[in-house]
């Protein structure tokens, strides 16, 4: 498929536009971003994202303590091209010092247009650091990070944070929103669920809101934005300035497109037909086979997963999967996708 290339949907064409360059690309006013995913949103993604509306993404999670000490699997994920901005990237970590040199080595590699802390990651391996969420519970080391990085760097300086760490309580989502403008962050992102949630659950509207009407910069809202209604009722419910797209983005890139569709004029659509996902996912694996720096093993194996995420519900998908599973190629995984039925809705 080419830089121009054109995909079908119900009832409209969506143009594939071409890539811009970094050096003429501002940040553009959008209320949704892609979210950064651990060892999801890469260049790859990114790009088919950005195809379907995505007009502002994140690098991968990034370790301040592997970036310090120069680990290679760092590099690879920072890789970037002209056409993959604007772009910000999140650190996490827990000591100031060492988050304050990550930060100002990673400027020294790449261009992005705002650093971010990362104090909402729930996983163990990330908890026992005391960084991620951790955080959290340590306001006074939350505080200190966020002001050494917005008074020594050059460009905006945000955090992500979740609705507490043991149990959703408003007041203090909101006190601690406070603590990071009070600490020079320029925005402000909250996944609506507590660290010991993870990723299932309700989502706790409720603490958005409190931070939202608690201070005066930006506050984006984060989770189960899985459809356009979903991210609509997280701006109806909380006030938010913004959305993150994570998850929902999962072998659903045009999720940006329909959400900002949805917000201008309600209407919903259908979503691509099969055949249209199709050629959208065998653009997404193009990618991958041309950026992703990975063994060729594996790589058909990470192939495979992000086609079963665009397969997903299909008509004789378990059979359809096991095939995936069988391929040793890339080549014969898209030769499998373009002989699947087109005649599936």
């Amino acid at each position: 498929m080419t830089e121009n290339a054109t995909t079908s949907l119900p009832g409209r064409e969506v143009h594939f536009p071409p890539r811009q360059g970094s050096g003429i690309m501002l940040l553009m006013d959008t209320k949704i971003y892609l979210s950064p995913l651990s060892g999801i949103t890469d260049l790859a993604f990114r790009l088919i994202s950005r195809r379907f509306g995505a007009r502002f993404c994140y690098f991968e999670m990034l370790d301040a303590n592997a970036l310090i000490h120069d680990h290679p699997g760092n590099r690879r994920l920072m890789k970037t091209i002209k056409g993959d901005t604007p772009i910000a990237a999140q650190l996490v970590g827990a000591d100031p010092s060492i988050i304050f040199d990550a930060a100002e080595k990673l400027l020294s590699l790449v261009n992005v247009s705002s650093l971010e802390l990362n104090s909402a990651c729930p996983a163990k391996k990330v908890l026992k650091k005391k960084a991620g969420a951790y955080l959290l519970n340590d306001p006074g080391r939350l505080e200190k990070i966020l002001k050494k990085l917005s008074s020594g760097l050059r460009i905006p300086v945000t955090v992500k944070l979740r609705a507490r760490f043991y149990k959703k309580a408003p007041n203090e989502t909101a006190e601690l929103a406070r603590v990071c403008e009070s600490a020079g962050v320029s925005k402000i992102f909250i996944h609506g669920r507590t660290a010991q949630q993870g990723y299932s659950g309700e989502v706790d509207y409720e603490s958005i809101k409190a931070a939202k009407s608690a201070i005066k910069i930006p506050v984006f809202g984060s989770g189960n934005i899985f459809s356009a209604p979903l991210a609509k009722k997280m701006f109806d419910e909380t006030g938010c300035d913004g959305v993150l797209a994570a998850r929902g983005a999962l072998g659903n890139p045009w999720i940006f497109k329909e959400i900002e569709d949805y917000l201008a004029n309600g209407k919903l659509s259908k979503g691509p037909d099969i055949k249209a996902k199709k050629k959208i996912l065998k653009q997404h694996l193009a990618y991958v086979e041309k950026y992703k720096e990975m063994a060729e093993s594996n790589k058909v194996g990470f192939m495979g997963k992000i086609a079963m995420w665009y397969l997903k519900g299909i008509p004789d998908a378990c059979r359809i999967r096991e095939q995936i599973c069988k391929t040793k190629s890339y080549r014969e995984l898209t030769n499998l996708i373009f002989n699947i039925s087109v005649g599936h809705t």
